[in-house]
């Protein structure tokens, strides 16, 4: 089989089995999103916007080369600094993306004599992550450490890692981060934790010296792009020492890391605060007291989650469905994300909508 060929039969499997996907160009003044990432609608603050501007004049498009080589600027290192502070760590480490991130910090300490532990919901950066290092991996049940704690007892001389979303993607459910914590000290194990959507929280409770390395990411609650790992300094300069996407891969452009400096510094702000506390409203709204702005309609069929997605657009309200090989089969599902940014108008309406389409189509609450 040629290599035309195969291409066109994995396309026709993809479409045959009706998971075929392409991108769609949205423009703002298109129909109300309840699909994306911006958590906190810093992605129009003038303060970001008018950041990136300056940063554009001053240094230009690109970084033209690898932080190690020439392509670090004093607004990349100055973002770290505060990155830093923001999560009370000494040091933070900047990458182009949150996927990055990931895939160059446990590549960094998944070595062949390393045992990673990772959570079976965790995000495919992670997962890719485990398949690219050299460590043994086993993947534990989702939020069972008893199950956890199990494999850390078996894993003898090896040292461990253990990695784990605190807020789960595709669910929106947390982790228990204090018994991770607490159970990873125990252990002697070395506890790495994606905080991308934990605008919410939760904030965990680190000992001055915890063995813990916190990724974050700068597309969601700071609205920019690019990823990060805060932690004890001589970690941080493993990452820079060890870590290939680290290592290889050109430096944010400034305007980014500039943008993501003043969304942080509004996040930090009592300004952040009254935007948190009204994401949280609008969470509440929907669904009273879900702990993140990742709000799941199960519809189970895959058919029935694309007909419920686009009976909502045609009502003018953008709601992804989600289906596998993103999820498990027979767990298909509407993923709302609220933002700040939207209404408590636009937020009933997509309430009102929700329940008339699971009655149309007869799905349970």
């Amino acid at each position: 089989m040629s290599w035309s060929e195969w291409a066109d039969a994995a396309a026709r499997d993809i479409r045959d089995a009706g998971q075929w996907r392409a991108p769609r160009d949205l423009d703002r003044n298109g129909p109300i999103n309840f699909a994306s990432n911006d958590y906190l609608g810093l992605t129009r603050h003038p303060a970001v916007i008018a950041a990136a501007h300056a940063a554009l004049d001053e240094y230009g498009s690109g970084s033209g080369s690898a932080r190690l080589i020439v392509g670090s600027r004093p607004v990349h290192s100055e973002l770290e600094r505060e990155l830093a502070e923001w999560k009370a760590a000494p040091r933070a480490a900047l990458f182009p993306t949150g996927f990055a991130t990931n895939l160059g910090v446990i590549t960094t300490f998944g070595g062949e004599d390393v045992l990673v532990c990772s959570d079976e919901l965790n995000h495919a950066s992670i997962i890719d992550g485990c398949r690219l290092a050299r460590a043994d991996v086993a993947v534990y049940r989702h939020n069972d450490l008893d199950q956890l704690r199990r494999l850390l007892h078996g894993r003898g001389d090896r040292r461990a890692l253990v990695v784990s979303d605190t807020v789960f993607s595709m669910d929106g459910d947390l982790a228990d981060l204090d018994a991770l914590v607490e159970l990873c000290a125990a252990e002697h194990a070395l506890l790495v934790i994606d905080e991308a959507h934990a605008v919410l929280g939760p904030e965990p409770e680190l000992p001055a010296d915890a063995d813990v390395l916190r990724i974050g990411t700068l597309s969601k609650t700071l609205g920019a792009l690019g990823g990060f790992v805060a932690g004890p300094t001589r970690y941080i300069e493993l990452v820079e020492n060890l870590s290939r996407p680290y290592i290889f891969t050109t430096a944010s452009t400034p305007a980014d890391a500039a943008a993501a400096l003043a969304a942080l510094r509004v996040v930090r702000s009592p300004e952040g605060d009254a935007l948190v506390a009204r994401l949280r409203s609008l969470v509440d709204r929907l669904r009273p007291g879900h702990p993140s702005p990742i709000v799941p309609f199960l519809f189970g069929e895959e058919e029935t989650t694309v007909l419920a997605a686009n009976a909502l657009r045609n009502r003018g309200l953008i709601v992804p469905a989600i289906r596998p090989p993103t999820v498990a089969p027979g767990t298909s599902r509407l993923r709302v994300t609220l933002s700040a940014a939207h209404t408590e108008d636009q937020v009933d309406v997509l309430a009102y909508a929700l329940d008339e389409i699971r009655a149309e189509l007869q799905t349970p609450a």
